[in-house]
């Protein structure tokens, strides 16, 4: 008997071993089967038992809303509900694929926050509306001047809207609907002035920024109607007002109402009683905690001399009677505000010390300047940042690699300024009981921290005078930083990225090896995308190679990648231009290719060794702005692999190349420009060289856009425009500048610094073996 139950057990042993690696799958399958049923039984158990009971459904629970018996929201929460809209696309309408907006704000439809409307006169727009301009335009971000009659010059900088008649009411009416036109769904708040109020562009944007939006809000200074309603208020065009959207949105459709039905002749009182009489809201001059400060201007008012805390709170000063006022308004005001800026900044200080002796590091974690980010630390020693000698007359780290140079332009007066500011700082310190004074900069260093800004350390040899009039003469050594101050946004034009971009190669007998990289990169990232994008090839023929071109032709190969190109692609043509030419000067070559194109054009220089992708061309569109700005990217030049791999296989990642290479800040063959900023700045360079031909040889267009053009120069690094590794010619019949530039590309991009130390050290090892 014990013989079939040990072999019974055995052969179930044996059984329980096979189904081991399968036993976790067959559990997880049986406990989802099991709960899949059990969930069914339960759904369609409540669905019988619904079917079961007809009739009208069970009361709600007390204090319920109706619909939150059948497990659906009350009234006021469906927006709170979660939906899911299924996708569904009618098979009879052709597809058309979404384009979505470039900026989440556009999407999501944020406004802008605060739009200024000035109105002025024909009488008065020459004068005081300018003054307007110059004090506080800069401050908004959009302000525009509304006017009956327009002059027959209008000053420039200025967006006027002329409506054709002087009579206030009309005017006021006609700027009420414009604004409710063309920018009711742009912007949150709308601030109504006129020519002869100053304004404090700052305070009044720091207004709107503390009131909620949601509301409906007329607020400014509040004034009694003559003869009406106590209780009523309108609000006092002389010192300007504000109105929320929701207001403006409320008012619009009773315009055509108050204009003909309310008479006044103050075009502010009849807003006001519009205001009134349709939405039932009066002028207030505090709001949410916040007030709305003004002070009225007597006769022959010294605003220098006004101490008065009404004037120094005000946000909006009136009357202004003429230009002069209204700077020396703008002149006082921004000394009141610097004396405001300078205390705040004094009271953080002393926070910040008193807040630091209570931390574990005490005092000693005090960084100096108190408040502005401690120096830099550097991991390695390849982070450390160097510090550049300088004196008074010269520079010891100069842009273009030589050892001493001469200060002048922009450095030069930062030297200057640094030193004033140094002495100044000085006597503040030990005044009244010496007075020093700068005899001779003896040493001094300075270095760019991105973490807090320039630092700088002078050797000062001063003289010292005390209140007796003796006189010591002593050196003594200063540290100062000028901090980076507040990041400013520069309103730009838009652009779009629809814009054809015709790129231009030009090709010589050394990049013949390249060339079909190039042509395939076009191919595949430009032509097969469907990209709007050209490209025109530029042969330069040396002298020799142009007389034996009937014979043999060295660009013949390049001419039949083209030709292969064009059967592929139909639609496609690329043509090119033969130059011949010892010395291929880049602005002679673009002189040629500028007047085959239109003046709208939007150029590519680019060079044999450039990966054409869509994301730099879209960024070329981007960064690229008639009549304002020209790009110059700095391309991503690779190592060589030799020196950096060994003859190992290359990284693969295109997340690992910026390890593997530098950007070539050398380099200035790749611009992006219009062409008639092009024609512009190069019709000034032909009336600066006077015929002069050979200094074209030393140029490129970077320089004729730096010194003929007052665009922005746009030079940034850009990681999508990667160039693989090769040692360029540099033609030594260009300026000593260029071959020098073309050098020090070709040497930095060898490899890192501590590639190089270790291929040093290899081959030392190698010798010393």
């Amino acid at each position: 008997e014990r013989g079939p139950a040990v072999a019974a057990a055995m052969r179930l042993s044996a059984v329980l071993s096979a189904l081991r690696p399968a036993l976790p799958l067959l559990l997880g399958l049986s406990l989802g089967c099991s709960l899949s049923l059990l969930r069914a039984s339960w759904s369609h158990g409540a669905a019988e038992e619904r079917c079961l009971a007809p009739g009208p459904p069970a009361p709600p629970a007390r204090g319920a809303p109706p619909e939150a018996a059948e497990g659906r929201p009350g009234p006021g929460h469906e927006d709170f509900r979660p939906r899911i809209v299924p996708y569904y696309r009618d098979p009879n309408k052709p597809y058309k694929k979404v384009l979505r907006t470039r900026y989440i704000q556009t999407e999501l439809g944020f406004h802008e926050r605060l739009f200024v409307a000035v109105l002025t006169s024909k009488a008065t727009l020459n004068t005081l509306a300018v003054a307007v301009n110059k004090t506080v335009a800069h401050h908004f971000p959009r302000l525009l001047y509304f006017t009956g009659l327009r002059s027959a010059k209008v000053p420039h900088g200025m967006v006027l809207v002329a409506h054709g008649d002087e009579r206030p009411i009309w005017l006021m009416y006609e700027t009420m609907n414009y604004i409710h036109q063309h920018f009711g769904s742009d912007y949150d708040w709308f601030y109504i002035m006129q020519d002869d109020t100053y304004a404090q562009a700052e305070q009044v944007k720091a207004l709107v920024t503390h009131l909620s939006i949601n509301q409906d809000v007329y607020l400014g200074r509040a004034e009694e109607f003559i003869g009406g309603d106590e209780q009523a208020r309108y609000c006092h065009g002389g010192f300007g007002y504000l109105l929320s959207r929701s207001l403006l949105l409320k008012l619009h459709p009773h315009l055509d109402s108050c204009r003909n039905e309310i008479l006044s002749v103050r075009p502010d009182e009849w807003l006001g009683r519009c205001i009134i009489d349709f939405l039932g809201i009066t002028c207030v001059s505090q709001l949410q905690g916040q007030h709305y400060h003004t002070y009225e201007l007597a006769k022959n008012t010294e605003p220098e001399k006004e101490e008065e805390e009404e004037f120094q709170a005000a946000l909006a000063v009136h009357p202004v009677s003429d230009m002069t006022l209204m700077y020396r308004l703008h002149k006082q005001f921004s000394r009141i505000q610097l004396d405001r800026v300078y205390q705040e900044i004094e009271d953080l200080q002393m926070q910040i010390r008193n807040l630091t002796a209570l931390t574990p590091a005490g005092e000693a974690g005090v960084t100096w300047p108190v408040g502005i980010n401690a120096p830099f630390l550097p991991k390695s020693r390849f982070e450390v940042i160097s510090w550049d000698y300088f004196t008074e007359q010269h520079l010891f780290s100069c842009p273009d690699g030589s050892p001493k140079c001469e200060l002048s332009g922009a450095s030069k007066a930062d030297v200057s300024e640094i030193i004033e500011s140094a002495v100044e700082q000085l006597n503040r310190l030990y005044q009244p009981l010496l007075r020093f004074s700068k005899r001779q900069l003896l040493n001094g260093y300075r270095r760019f921290d991105p973490t807090r800004g320039m630092e700088y350390t002078l050797d000062l040899l001063l003289e010292a005078a005390t209140q007796k009039g003796h006189s010591h003469v002593l050196a003594k050594r200063v540290s100062l930083v000028r901090p980076l101050s507040k990041v400013e946004i520069i309103p730009m034009p838009y652009v779009t990225e629809a814009t054809r971009v015709q790129l231009v190669l030009p090709l010589t007998v050394q990049d013949l090896d390249f060339v079909a990289n190039f042509l395939d990169m076009f191919a595949m990232n430009t032509l097969d995308t469907h990209d709007n994008a050209l490209l025109t090839l530029l042969f330069i023929y040396h002298p020799y190679d142009a007389q034996r071109v009937g014979q043999v032709d060295v660009f013949a190969g390049v001419k039949a990648m083209v030709g292969e190109l064009e059967k592929r692609y139909a639609e496609v043509k690329i043509p090119w231009i033969s130059v011949k030419t010892e010395v291929p000067s880049q602005v002679k070559l673009m002189d040629i290719v500028s007047k085959k194109h239109p003046v709208d054009t939007l150029f590519f220089l680019a060079s044999v060794w450039t990966e054409i992708n869509m994301e730099f061309l879209n960024r070329c569109r981007m960064n690229t702005i008639s009549n304002w700005q020209v790009f110059f990217p700095v391309h991503f030049q690779e190592f060589n692999p030799t020196l950096v791999y060994h003859g190992e296989q290359t990284a693969s990642s295109n997340t690992d190349f910026l390890r593997d290479g530098h950007f070539d800040r050398h380099s200035f063959a790749e611009a992006c420009f219009y062409n008639s900023d092009y024609m512009t700045a190069r019709t000034k360079l032909a009336a600066d060289i006077l015929d002069r031909d050979e200094v074209l040889d030393s140029m490129e267009v970077f320089d004729v856009f730096l010194h003929y053009s007052g665009l922005h120069l746009f030079r940034a690094v850009e990681p999508g425009l990667v160039q693989k590794y090769t040692l360029r010619s540099c033609n030594p019949r260009l300026s000593e500048e260029l071959y020098h530039r073309c050098v020090l590309s070709n040497l930095e991009g060898l490899a890192s610094r501590s590639h190089l130390a270790m291929a040093l050290f290899e081959q030392e090892q190698a010798n010393s073996t």
